[in-house]
């Protein structure tokens, strides 16, 4: 299973970027393999539609879920077409994120807003 959480840089130290659409990487986790890979956000520049493109981009990799601050309504309906889990994260800090993914401990993303356009 692949785990998509978005991020602030593409290194260890780095945290949960508190945008979805907008964030500049993706940290991948593979369940499988333990491994830990950085997903450039093609989308993360777009003049509209970033979220959109954003959960395509993920689609396109693979992905299974996705653990986020905050998703808006157009990019999540793209996810749950996809059967793309989204999680809520407990706090900035991947591992814990990761940790409490792999122990069952994190809930489903129900505040979905929408969206910020413009």
């Amino acid at each position: 299973m692949k785990i998509a959480i978005p991020v602030d840089e593409n290194n260890e130290e780095t945290k949960v970027c508190i945008s979805f659409g907008r964030t500049p990487y993706f940290l991948i986790y593979d369940t499988d393999s333990k491994e830990k890979t950085y997903l450039n956000n093609s989308a993360a520049a777009s003049q509209g539609g970033a979220g959109i493109k954003t959960s395509q981009v993920l689609v396109d990799n693979d992905i299974n879920a996705i653990i986020t601050p905050r998703c808006g309504d157009n990019a999540a309906e793209v996810l749950k077409a996809a059967n793309i889990k989204i999680y809520k994260t407990k706090n900035d800090s991947v591992d814990d994120n990761i940790n409490s993914f792999l122990e069952n401990n994190l809930s489903s993303l129900e505040d979905i807003h929408e969206g910020f356009h413009n």
